[in-house]
């Protein structure tokens, strides 16, 4: 299959604004299952709400646009009664890591086979320019006029504290990378946690006062890094990039069909 095969050319041109960096997220993810050659009757997609949650509307695939942080535990349903099916979960900051931030934790726990993706892009896109928890300190958003005082989490940080067994980040800058990284998350066996930072210039550039959408692309050429990389030493704000965690730990849904076969052993 082409590129195009697993899109729904009828809804395009997206709706996302000028510059968006989500636009480049559903690039790299079609291009990486194409790599991968899979059928689109394997996979399902589960967003919630937000600018990031409109990718499911785009995508040729099995879908469920479903309500606001709770992605995760439709996307449990899904695997618990579909094991064999791959099931990928885009996310925006408040999706994911506020609202969504207890369901994100106990899925990464659990080690569901799944694959979440973050869409970092520090803002509250669809409602208005509000902050989020990954806006982090000093920022200037709608619901911060003068700035915001709350530290941000670290999604990778998170993710590995929870028990993620693959956990990676990249930009939009770095697209080549960020397909490769999506493809190596969907083929893993277990909970895998892609974050990609991704550019807002309609809320967080402008009210930052950073530029558009070419400059906070440069943004991330030049403040992130790879992981171990020298220049890191060197400078210890430089954002590190790549795959932080990658093992191998039992998985939820096998695991729970020994407990099926435990408790029916005997009854035929």
């Amino acid at each position: 299959m082409a590129v195009k095969d697993y899109l729904r050319e009828r809804f395009l041109p997206h709706m996302w604004c000028p510059g968006c960096g989500h636009g480049e997220v559903l690039g790299g993810l079609v291009r990486a299952i194409e790599n991968l050659g899979l059928s689109k009757n394997e996979i399902v997609m589960v967003s919630g709400i937000g600018c990031s949650s409109r990718i499911s509307g785009y995508v040729d695939f099995h879908t469920l646009h479903t309500i606001h942080g709770r992605a995760l535990a439709f996307a449990t349903g899904v695997k618990i009664s579909r094991p064999e099916l791959k099931l990928i979960v885009p996310m925006g900051d408040g999706d994911a890591l506020a609202i969504g931030g207890n369901h994100f934790i106990h899925a990464a726990r659990r080690n569901l086979d799944m694959t979440a993706i973050v869409m970092n892009n520090r803002i509250y896109g669809m409602t208005g320019g509000q902050f989020s928890p990954l806006s982090g300190e000093n920022i200037s958003a709608t619901t911060a006029p003068y700035r915001t005082i709350d530290r941000g989490f670290d999604v990778v940080e998170l993710a590995k504290a929870a028990g993620a067994t693959f956990v990676a980040r990249s930009t939009t800058y770095h697209v080549q990378q960020m397909t490769e990284t999506i493809q190596k998350a969907i083929t893993h066996k277990g909970f895998s946690v892609v974050e990609v930072l991704t550019q807002c210039p309609t809320y967080f550039g402008r009210k930052n006062k950073i530029g558009g959408a070419a400059d906070m692309i440069t943004w991330f050429k030049d403040n992130t890094t790879p992981i171990g990389s020298k220049a890191k030493q060197e400078n210890a704000a430089l954002i590190e990039r790549g795959i932080f965690v990658q093992i191998a730990a039992p998985e939820y849904c096998e695991e729970y069909q020994k407990v099926v076969e435990r408790a029916t052993k005997g009854r035929k």
